[in-house]
């Protein structure tokens, strides 16, 4: 068997999280334990599938990519592992001979009794070897024997493996009261940092998670304050970047007030789905610098509201003025990256061959002047194309009101250049005895 011990560090004023590093390190092998304050890896069954022991090893301590940086250590066992860890810990090397050299204060089990092992000349775990069992059972307890057997591989070893939850819900208790919302991104990291990990296990990618934090309702004087309030963050695609998770997330708080101090946070996932793997290329990848456009649209729709960051989407109707509504940017994007074609419907716009379709819609058609049955706009105009025929709205509950019975035009206008008018062809009763013309669109 082969064992590798990680020990966490702590960066960027965040404790050490032994429990998102045994996540992230499950990718690697299933046998993964956590034991004191380190991660231990038994590799024996799977070091070969990521090219060797070498390899394995300098995967789990590349910088970037585990959860945090990580000090190693690697034995036979897993407390010879965790011993040459704990020395490694304390920038000393490795003894000559392991594990009959290493020192006893690098044993969980021996810690109790340094003192008085010390006292005997019990320094290194082969004098401890070397006392008579039936006295050290008597004078320390059985479990340090057994320790001391286990470590050199005398008696099998037992753990409880780590299990991967299905679902990510983990909370997280503040270390001081907040008062701010965007003072929660500090615990949040943490939790992100976690679900990070929980993804890489998983090979999935997060589409939707919600952000809870209970409120302390006792620093409110004689107002009612709900016990928790949360935030839903969605995102277009699967992402494992937490980079960007952590940037909406920051939006969405920015512009939460809170009612009361809040003491605890708790992140889980709602909706996640598999990562599509990428190819590796020979040649290098282009990458551009800054965010995608998918990103920038997610958080300008966190900072302006989603209804402020909106795009065209093409309908099912042949009104020019129908043929477009708004939605928003990020629900579009989303459907895009779903796979769903959001402007397409059981029917789409079949527009008619050669029909040439103005630059500038007019939000309502202009009624124009008519002389001698001709229409003016700045003068007369000259009809250059036409007519295309529609007829269209008939159908519905509001048919009365949205039917269309068209012939565009193309005319010519002296001071306005090319213009897109149209003629009703069944006026309203008051008006049949009139033909109206309107001005739709302007040619730029």
């Amino acid at each position: 068997m082969r064992w590798i011990a990680l020990l966490p560090q702590a960066e960027a004023g965040q404790p050490p999280d032994a429990t998102a590093l045994g996540w992230w390190a499950l990718q690697f092998t299933p046998r993964v334990v956590l034991v004191d304050e380190a991660v231990l890896l038994e590799v024996s069954g799977s070091e070969r599938l990521w090219g060797g022991r070498d390899r394995l090893l300098a995967r789990l301590c590349k910088k970037n990519e585990a959860p945090a940086l990580a000090i190693h250590g690697q034995g036979a066992t897993s407390l010879i592992a965790l011993a040459l860890l704990r020395l490694a810990a304390q920038g000393q090397s490795a003894p000559r001979h392991v594990p009959d050299d290493l020192p006893l204060a690098t044993l969980s089990a021996a810690r109790p009794h340094l003192h008085t092992l010390t006292r005997l000349g019990c320094q290194r775990w082969d004098q401890l070897r070397a006392l008579p069992r039936g006295g050290v059972a008597r004078r320390f307890g059985a479990p340090l024997l057994e320790a001391l057997d286990a470590a050199y591989g005398r008696q099998p070893e037992s753990h409880d493996w780590l299990v991967l939850p299905e679902a990510f819900d983990l909370q997280c208790e503040l270390p001081a009261l907040v008062d701010a919302s965007p003072a929660l991104m500090f615990g949040a990291q943490r939790l992100l940092g976690r679900l990070r990990a929980w993804l890489q296990a998983r090979h999935r990618g997060a589409l939707a998670l919600e952000l809870v934090w209970s409120l302390d309702a006792r620093r409110v004087n004689g107002v009612a304050v709900p016990a928790e309030e949360q935030l839903v963050i969605r995102t277009a695609e699967p992402t494992q970047d937490m980079t960007h998770l952590g940037r909406l997330m920051a939006e969405h708080l920015a512009r939460i007030t809170l009612p009361a101090p809040v003491h605890s946070l708790r992140l889980r996932s709602l909706e996640t789905a598999s990562l599509v793997t990428v190819s590796a290329s020979l040649l290098p990848a282009e990458r551009t610098p800054g965010d995608s456009l998918q990103q920038l649209v997610e958080r300008l729709s966190a900072r302006l509201g989603a209804q402020q960051v909106v795009c065209l989407s093409a309908q099912a109707d042949h009104r020019p003025e129908q043929m477009q509504s708004r939605i928003a940017a990020q629900d579009a994007i989303r459907k895009v990256a779903n796979r769903v074609d959001p402007t397409r419907a059981a029917s789409t716009n079949d527009l008619q061959e050669g029909a040439l379709y103005p630059t500038w819609l007019l939000r309502e058609p202009l009624r124009l002047a008519v002389q001698g049955e001709r229409p003016q706009h700045g003068g007369p105009l000259r009809l250059l194309a036409g007519p295309q025929r529609l007829e269209a709205g008939w159908w519905g509950s509001d048919a009365a009101s949205g039917a269309a019975l068209r012939d565009y035009f193309i005319a010519q206008s002296e001071q306005a250049g090319l213009l897109w008018i149209y003629r009703e062809r069944l006026a309203p009763a008051p008006a049949r005895a009139e033909v109206r013309w309107f001005l739709h669109g302007i040619y730029a």
